[in-house]
């Protein structure tokens, strides 16, 4: 009896860790200097992926500076899905490493989805894209009280379309500087 529940437990404790958060493996502490620099991914207005090199810096300022990788603050999500994509994992880790080193400094992370699906399945869908953001931003450092999570669902959609490009754009989560 008492293996069969080390087994159920340890089954609960696997199902419950969420693929979304993905370690550093470069074996640094999380910390970077200004002068290094990251690739972040965006889509673009027809819907297609890209990606830059930009500057990374963590001082109070470098949240204002249009070059800085920082200036990224949109995490696009694939149909139907929570999973932070590999191109926007960078992204994150950065804007987590610069609330850990800004310790006053609060972000809102605010879920959307397309229009397709039904109010309360896209507000859930919504939290757990924000959701999964947040836990990106914790490993890197950034405290729990800096981060709050709204959802909005389809209620503000980035793209008024009713076709894949526009739902594209709306499948997403907004990291907001307050």
């Amino acid at each position: 009896m008492k293996n069969y529940l080390l087994i159920l437990l340890m089954a609960i404790t696997l199902a419950a860790c969420d693929e979304n958060v993905k370690p550093d493996t470069e074996g640094g502490d999380g910390s970077s200097s200004a002068g290094d620099t990251a690739q972040v991914g965006s889509v673009g207005a027809d819907g297609s992926g890209s990606g830059q090199m930009l500057p990374a810096s963590y001082d109070a300022s470098a949240i204002n500076d249009a070059n800085s990788i920082l200036a990224g603050r949109v995490v696009y999500f694939d149909f139907d899905s929570s999973n932070v994509g590999d191109d926007y994992v960078e992204l994150i880790k950065h804007h987590g490493v610069y609330l850990a080193s800004n310790p006053s400094v609060n972000i809102r992370l605010e879920g959307h989805t397309d229009e397709r699906g039904t109010r309360e399945y896209n507000v859930a869908l919504a939290d757990r894209r924000a959701q999964a953001v947040k836990r990106l931003l914790m490993f890197q450092g950034a405290a729990s009280d800096q981060i709050a999570i709204i959802s909005y669902g389809e209620e503000k959609p980035a793209s008024l379309g009713h076709d894949e490009s526009a739902w594209r754009l709306n499948r997403r989560a907004e990291l907001v500087y307050q």
